[in-house]
């Protein structure tokens, strides 16, 4: 009698087939040992492609979407979700966008600037510095965040060399030293000021609509027109305007969605905001994700891991020597 096995016999693999796998065995136990993070660089590497692929399908059919898009956006899915948290106190998404809704009515009812007009921003770290350059942003102006850390000369260069129609600073920062040689119009953040010329502006927020401004201002044409002016530090000389466009704000604020942050997470900016890290992958980043943003006045190693703790921050940001600084903190009840 002839067996299952004489009936249906078992098919004889290749020749090659072992030699395959253990050819595949190999390359898998190489790539461990020599290259442990190919796979996650892979997934990096597709998603930013994905994300240019993206911006490459807006731009053939003809749609502009800034940042500031996605934020207004934002606002309406989810008002209440928190955007800033400062000193303590929540800013949600809706009162970011109302509030500079105001800011960008004072400025269309006191002051005729253009679409494309230039506006300087000479203030710390602060929700005020996020509702004035949003509030701008809603103008279509271009908003030139100056170094509050440089002076006399070196500030002046700033302003000459970017040309602004309006600087606005923040409070206790107007100083009777600050000169130009074009009339230059200047708003301060506070409700009265000791100098006639200058005008104040928390004042006027407050009687302000928070009526959205027309849309035909703040719609942007090309993604590669210009929205920004950064400005190096000066180390190596007067400071430089880096130009940034609506494009690159694009590109910055991708960077924490393409490291893994989503939109759960809790970004903490310990940064100036006149940086590029701290504005456009900072506050740009948490608009990609639509995160929360717990903003510092000013970097504190002292204060760092209790403010971490306090608002359950699970991502930070850093620049140079920071991490050293943090790690030099004396160690307290067994955490740092």
């Amino acid at each position: 009698m002839r067996g299952w096995d004489d009936l249906y016999p078992l098919p004889v693999p290749p020749s090659w087939v072992p030699g395959a796998a253990v050819g595949i065995l190999s390359l898998h136990f190489i790539q461990k040992l020599l290259f442990p993070y190919f796979w996650a660089d892979l997934r990096y590497l597709l998603k930013v492609f994905t994300y240019g692929l993206r911006m490459e399908m807006y731009r053939l059919q003809g749609r502009v979407v800034t940042v500031l898009d996605k934020f207004v956006k934002l606002a309406e899915k989810q008002p209440h979700k928190p955007f800033l948290i400062y000193e303590g106190t929540v800013h949600s998404y809706r009162d970011v966008d109302r509030r500079s809704n105001r800011i960008a009515q004072v400025f269309l009812q006191h002051e005729a600037l253009k679409k494309g007009d230039t506006v300087a921003l000479l203030m710390g770290n602060e929700p005020d510095f996020i509702h004035v350059w949003f509030g701008l942003a809603k103008l279509g102006c271009v908003v030139a965040f100056l170094n509050f850390n440089v002076r006399f000369r070196s500030l002046l260069h700033c302003v000459s060399s970017c040309e602004p129609k309006i600087l606005v600073v923040g409070a206790g920062r107007v100083c009777s030293s600050f000169l130009h040689p074009k009339p230059l119009i200047v708003w301060i953040m506070a409700k009265d000021s000791r100098f006639p010329s200058v005008h104040t502006l928390l004042d006027k927020i407050e009687a302000a609509s928070e009526d959205p401004v027309p849309v035909n201002r703040c719609s942007a044409n090309n993604l590669k027109s210009a929205v920004l002016y950064i400005f190096t530090s000066g180390t190596t000389g007067l400071p430089k305007a880096a130009v940034i466009s609506h494009l690159q704000i694009l590109k910055g604020a991708a960077g924490l969605w393409a490291f893994g942050a989503t939109s759960e997470d809790i970004i903490y900016i310990t940064l100036p905001l006149y940086h590029s890290a701290a504005s456009l992958l900072g506050i740009g980043g948490c608009i990609e994700l639509g995160a929360t943003c717990v903003l510092k006045k000013k970097f504190s190693a002292s204060q760092f891991w209790s403010d971490c703790r306090r608002y359950n921050v699970t991502v930070i940001q850093y620049i140079g020597e920071l991490c050293r600084y943090l790690c030099n903190q004396p160690v307290v009840g067994g955490i740092k």
